[in-house]
């Protein structure tokens, strides 16, 4: 029930003429729907909890103040709450996580399975709880000293074909029961498929080096992509830690899943903060639990809880990827000087990390300073090689070095490092777009532009900022007729991008559809920047000129 339900029930169920009790009642609601709503769980919780000392029976309250400690993290108020769910009969989800995690924490083995359904529900419930009955059961039976602890796992997922991740982690859960060479044997035989997958095998491989059995995590590691590959995930740059204890086991598992729903586009930002707060209060220690908070404490919009989960290392000195993220952080709060400053140390602490020099370069272009950016490019190009991965990478560095010579106008700089960067990548779309343009909007070179744009078209036809370089790059060679529907068709691709419907509008105008000109100029204005701005307003003023033309 939301806030506003909850608000609602009781003004039905106490009208106008309420006793004094009750008008307190209705004004500790409105506090904790209006906490609610600035994104203040603690506030919130603190109201919700003065509605249950006066309204106790209040038709989903308990759910709310559950729900508002999870986010808060008050784990006494949610096992509180969550006991009175359970004691009522309601076996919602979050509930069930609480006290299962709780009753792990105590080592209370015949609770955690009572409140986990360990022992009575055999169907897999929901996806949440199929995901994570499995290991939760599992790791509660290596507490309880029970007989096949992994069972659980490698009885899950269709047909009997558990996933592989679950495959990985019963055999972290053999090795916790002293069963080195059934871990190994699984460990062998298993397909690292995903993500997740891959993310638990490093988990493997730290708990086999420390269980004494090196090769094998050796020929583990060996297949990790993740730890190979060019791509470097942000949980690789977090420290490997064994697990070897039900705590730790849960923990783990629930981060990876926290994280995952964490970065996911779309999704609820309470259930990875739900799920990130159960591991914190498992294991507070572990590396890839508190960047999972990190994270999921982001998603929520509690972006100075997250800095100040940042700021507590506990007595050690932060981790690089910890350390970039909370520049990351203090930049997307506007403290960009800091951040810069932040993002570089970091940077240094791992000088082989390329992607935590990409990231302090962001940091630094976000931040103005050209000179930190090109220090991170600089340090990025020593390291590259010849294979196919580095020169992508260095055609990107290229490119990105070029535009800050753009930005400050010095294109007979920038062109020698346009060029490089399409001989190292001819054919790749996203070059050729950016080089060719950026040549057209000078009005330089304009043949071999056009050339430029027109095979990053033909590769990526649907891209709508490529589109719309060749609709413009049509305009500015006299081809009016064939510019306007590729410029129509990249407005539909990206109807919020100002520079579009701008290149839209003056494209109808020379080509004499002056009523559309203007229509598309004054949707051009509600999102242009205050340059682009001063442009629509000339050109809705006095229609198209030289001056007006969009750059």
């Amino acid at each position: 029930m939301t806030g506003a339900a909850l608000l609602a029930a009781f003004t039905a169920a106490a009208p106008a003429q309420a006793t004094e009790s009750g008008r307190e009642v209705l004004n500790a609601l409105a506090r904790a729907r209006l906490a609610e709503e600035a994104g203040d769980p603690r506030a919130a919780l603190t109201a919700l909890t003065d509605v249950a000392s006066r309204a106790p029976g209040l038709p989903g309250l308990r759910g709310r103040i559950l729900e508002q400690a999870m986010q808060g993290g008050d784990l006494a108020a949610a096992r509180s709450a969550a006991m009175q769910l359970w004691t009522s009969g309601e076996r919602r989800f979050d509930a069930r996580l609480v006290l299962t995690v709780d009753a792990v924490r105590r080592s209370d083995w015949r609770a955690a399975r009572t409140f986990a359904g360990v022992d009575g529900d055999k169907t897999g419930g929901d996806p949440m709880t199929r995901l994570l009955l499995p290991v939760i059961g599992a790791w509660i039976e290596v507490g309880a000293r029970g007989k096949l602890p992994e069972r659980p796992l490698l009885a899950a997922g269709a047909r009997g074909r558990p996933e592989p991740a679950f495959i990985l982690e019963a055999a972290l859960v053999q090795l916790a029961a002293k069963r080195p060479a059934d871990a190994v044997a699984l460990a062998d035989a298993t397909m690292l498929t995903d993500r997740t997958s891959q993310l638990v095998a490093l988990r493997l491989a730290a708990t086999l080096d420390a269980a004494g059995e090196g090769e094998a995590a050796k020929r583990l590691r060996g297949r990790i992509a993740l730890a190979t590959g060019g791509r470097e995930d942000p949980l690789l740059l977090l420290s490997d830690r064994p697990v070897s204890t039900p705590r730790g086991g849960i923990a783990h598992w629930l981060a990876l899943l926290a994280d995952g729903f964490a970065r996911a586009p779309v999704g609820n930002s309470r259930l990875p903060l739900m799920i990130a707060r159960s591991a914190w209060w498992l294991d507070a220690s572990d590396p890839t639990v508190r960047s999972a908070l990190v994270e999921a404490l982001d998603r929520d919009g509690q972006r100075q809880a997250a800095l100040a989960l940042l700021a507590d290392n506990r007595g050690a000195p932060p981790l690089p990827a910890l350390a970039m993220r909370k520049a990351e952080l203090l930049a997307d709060a506007g403290d960009l000087g800091a951040a810069t400053t932040l993002a570089e140390a970091a940077a240094a602490q791992a000088p082989a990390s390329r992607s935590l020099l990409v990231r302090f370069a962001d940091i630094a272009r976000r931040s103005d300073d050209g000179a930190a950016a090109e220090r991170a490019y600089a340090r990025l190009e020593a390291d590259l090689g010849d294979s196919e991965e580095d020169r992508a990478l260095h055609a990107t560095i290229l490119i990105a070095r070029a535009d800050l010579l753009l930005q400050k106008g010095e294109w007979d700089e920038a062109q020698p490092m346009l060029d490089r960067a399409v001989a190292l990548r001819p054919g790749d779309p996203t070059i050729l777009n950016f080089a060719g343009y950026s040549a057209l909007e000078r009005r330089r070179n304009i043949d071999a532009s056009l050339a430029q744009i027109e095979a990053a078209w033909k590769a990526e036809p649907q891209n709508p900022s490529i589109t719309d370089s060749l609709g413009w790059a049509y305009v500015l060679t006299g081809r009016i007729a064939e510019a306007v529907p590729l410029l129509e068709a990249a407005q539909r691709g990206e109807p919020e991008n100002p520079v579009i419907v701008e290149h839209l509008g003056d494209a109808y105008w020379q080509a004499g559809q002056r009523f559309s000109a203007r229509y598309v100029w004054r949707a051009a204005a509600l999102i242009a920047d205050a340059d682009m701005a001063t442009r629509l307003e000339a050109k809705l003023r006095d229609g198209l000129t030289p001056a007006t033309m969009a750059p």
